[in-house]
């Protein structure tokens, strides 16, 4: 007697399982964060060095580094962007999407030390000395761009400017500063075409405010915007050297997406296809649930915000044959067990556990080795271990667990007692008990 029941829903799971993917495939492709391989992009390393002599590059240095150039991206409109520490004093920086190079440069190393000094370099203030977001583009009555600055104190403000004006022409000046390091000198700088000096104002009098400009023919309004979010997003408590650096243009990007994508597709289709001509009925099901496996993926890897590179495609079909394997280290256990002459239920049963063990073991080994590229990788081999990863994760869910349940449901029908071909065993290759 068949089980109609059984039938009717694994027609219900194959049917939700394809329109399952039909509907969120838009939403994936949409929402899937490419990385710069993909998409275009720039990649830059920098080896973090103290800003002077007898610093120590510690753990504190190094994370406050991090977040000082994640602010600073922000300024750049980047989204995204992975920035990470590698071998303790190397940060590498890597922005999908970008265009302006070197702005992403200029913005992501400059130390953005501010500085107040007279014109014998003395300091008088420091960016310690601002308010939290106290930069800001502002504007002059003739329409001229400047950069106005709030101090945290008006009355040392007033102390500075009132102990500057009392010096005689042409010393009475208090000169910003923009990353002034050992060695550079006012009369020296101020004669430079680029010039780290961002001000040089004339002081006469004491100024009885806690507000300060930036400003000077260069400077435009873009620029003026920048250096106020470069200065509220904070001073790099280190220098960076830059050591390596690539790029990755928007149009190669775009066709490496499409290659590898096409790739992939004729890759899967085919494995679909040798399934269902050499595995029959259990090819059907680990088509389906295949195709469950791929959309499970790329759903949990677009919800945990990961970024997809080449590598991750390649991680992505490289999980697809090993969720093959599963089935077929399980089909063929089946396909054994009904050579020997047991039923089809029996055969089902047995070839289950039978396969379990090995494919524990194939998959332990492999998730063993994406765990140790994830610890020593680096940049995009820690992508392709993660992506490894969550793949045996959803091997299990799909090719093991759903598909033998899926099984099972055809099985326990009953409707394929008789049909011991439609497992891939021809009647001439079964053995009577």
């Amino acid at each position: 007697m068949y089980k109609k029941g059984n039938i009717a829903i694994f027609a219900i799971i194959m049917v939700a399982t394809i329109l399952l993917a039909v509907f969120t495939t838009p939403w994936v492709v949409k929402n899937t964060n490419l990385g710069l391989d993909l998409k275009g992009g720039f990649e830059v390393l920098y080896e973090v060095q103290p800003l002077e002599d007898g610093d120590v590059i510690d753990d504190s240095a190094m994370n406050a580094t991090v977040r000082a150039i994640n602010n600073r991206i922000n300024v750049l409109g980047v989204s995204e962007p992975d920035v990470r520490i590698e071998e303790n004093n190397r940060i590498r920086v890597q922005l999908a999407g970008i265009s302006d190079q070197n702005e992403a440069r200029e913005v992501i190393s400059s130390t953005a030390q501010l500085t107040f000094r007279d014109v014998e370099d003395n300091v008088l203030l420091d960016g310690k000395d601002l308010k939290p977001r106290g930069a800001a583009l502002g504007y002059k009555q003739t329409g001229e761009p400047v950069v106005e600055l709030t101090l945290q104190s008006a009355e040392k403000f007033g102390e500075v400017t009132s102990e500057i004006a009392q010096r005689p022409e042409p010393e009475n000046r208090l000169v910003i500063w923009l990353d002034y390091e050992e060695g550079d000198t006012y009369e020296e700088e101020v004669q430079k075409e680029n010039s780290k000096i961002v001000s040089d104002a004339r002081v006469t009098s004491p100024i009885l405010s806690d507000k300060a400009t930036i400003s000077g023919g260069d400077i435009t309004a873009e620029s003026a915007k920048q250096l106020a979010d470069i200065l509220n997003a904070g001073a790099l408590p280190v220098k960076l050297d830059e050591i390596y650096s690539t790029s990755v243009s928007a149009q190669f990007g775009q066709d490496a997406l499409d290659k590898t994508v096409f790739a992939a597709m004729i890759g899967i289709i085919a494995v679909f296809v040798f399934m269902l001509v050499f595995y029959r009925l259990p090819g059907l099901v680990s088509i389906i649930t295949l195709i469950l496996y791929i959309n499970l993926i790329m759903l949990f890897f677009n919800g945990i915000n990961a970024v997809l590179t080449l590598p991750g495609i390649a991680a992505l079909v490289l999980g697809v044959g090993m969720a093959v394997d599963a089935n077929i280290i399980t089909a063929e256990r089946i396909k054994d067990e009904l050579r020997s002459g047991k039923s089809v239920l029996s055969a089902f049963r047995a070839g289950n556990r039978r396969s379990l063990s090995t494919i524990i073991d194939a998959n332990l080994t492999t998730l063993i080795s994406a765990a140790v590229l994830f610890y020593f990788g680096q940049s995009s081999v820690k992508g392709f271990a993660i992506m490894l990863m969550i793949s045996i994760a959803m091997t299990f869910i799909s090719n093991v667990f759903i598909s033998r349940y899926l099984m099972h449901l055809l099985v326990a029908s009953r409707l394929f007692d008789k049909r011991k071909g439609w497992f891939g065993v021809k009647e001439s290759e079964i053995r009577e008990l």
